[in-house]
């Protein structure tokens, strides 16, 4: 099984990549430190099997697998074991492996992987992931579902890369798609880009300092060309 490894810490990559050299049969393609780059990846190669971490830095584990579509299989790999019942509610997941992982119930994983092997794999759909709106919410299309999101809930939307981050009051969306195209969806009294790489929920900031706005915990640059035309919506005294 060819198979790549996804973990934001070095040490980890290099434990796992170790446990697979003792399986025969196993083959490390690639490892990544962030699941950006390992989506970029799978975009043009075809794996069997992905090793996963869930806590990464702005993209989790479950992130990654929302975001890409038809994935294969999958053995998390986590420090946490609070994640365990959530994780078998995907099809895709066939293990979860508590760090440190002990070469007996890391083969018992590849196992469980094996056994499933030979399963036919679903016949892709067009990518279709463009928003579209509908009063109030906006849907996404996130692994072949149609997710419903309360627009007035969104205080920030992130480019990033080929996807889009959209931030809410309970939940983060990744979606493949452009700011452009999710700015087009938003409406203008509400919303308004500050930064090429930022649109805001103006009614969600809470303060303004220099060439930046807090919302949240985020603190977002605002562009000198985008400046003006947030002062001129503020109710200023």
């Amino acid at each position: 099984m060819n198979c790549i490894i996804i973990d934001d810490e070095a040490t980890a990559r290099a434990i796992i990549n170790q446990l697979c050299s003792n399986v025969d049969g196993l083959n490390v393609l690639e490892e990544f430190p962030n699941a950006i780059q390992a989506i970029k990846y799978l975009n043009q190669n075809d794996v069997d099997l992905i090793f996963l971490d869930i806590h990464m830095p702005d993209f989790t584990g479950f992130d990654f697998i929302e975001t890409i579509k038809n994935p294969p299989k999958i053995v998390l790999t986590t420090s946490d074991s609070n994640f365990a019942i959530q994780a078998f509610e995907y099809d895709c997941i066939v293990d979860y492996l508590v760090k440190p992982i002990t070469p007996e119930r890391f083969k018992k994983a590849i196992q469980k992987a094996e056994a499933i092997a030979n399963t036919p794999k679903k016949t892709k759909k067009p990518a279709d992931d463009v928003e579209t709106s509908s009063g109030n919410d906006l849907y996404v299309n996130i692994d072949r579902r149609l997710i419903k999101i309360d627009i007035p809930s969104i205080y920030l939307v992130e480019a990033k890369g080929d996807y889009i981050q959209i931030k809410t009051e309970t939940k983060n969306y990744t979606v493949h798609s452009t700011l452009k195209k999710i700015e087009e969806k938003l409406p203008d009294n509400l919303f308004l880009k500050i930064h090429r790489s930022y649109v805001i929920n103006v009614d969600k900031i809470i303060d303004i300092e220099d060439n930046s706005v807090l919302i949240k915990k985020d603190v977002i640059p605002v562009s000198r060309s985008n400046r003006p035309e947030l002062m001129k919506r503020l109710n200023l005294l």
